[in-house]
């Protein structure tokens, strides 16, 4: 979180579990970024990240892990798809200081 820091960057992250879930989450790992709710799905559909996803044999419709870089004015400028955790975050920094 130093580093997105250092770089000038904030970090988001969205889900769409509800807001109780978000906080539990967020205190249980002491996380250092806000979490929103998207329970009516909106960002998710706008992003395109609600994808169909086998879980235990069954087809449902699951979130792809993304992330999404935007400039100052707001405008999207990288979109990182269907990543993995572990890892992400160094690739993310790494773009960004890349920009500098």
């Amino acid at each position: 979180m130093p580093e997105f820091t250092d770089l000038e960057s904030v970090v988001v992250g969205i889900s769409r579990d509800s807001l109780q879930s978000h906080k539990k989450f967020s205190e249980k790992l002491d996380l250092p970024f806000s979490l929103l709710v998207d329970e009516n799905q909106e960002l998710h559909q706008y992003f395109d990240v609600l994808k169909k996803k086998n879980m235990f044999g069954k087809m449902v419709m699951g979130t792809e892990r993304s992330t999404f870089v935007m400039n100052q004015e707001g405008i999207l400028i990288k979109e990182f798809r269907d990543v993995k955790a572990t890892g992400h975050a160094k690739d993310v920094v790494d773009y960004l200081k890349q920009l500098e």
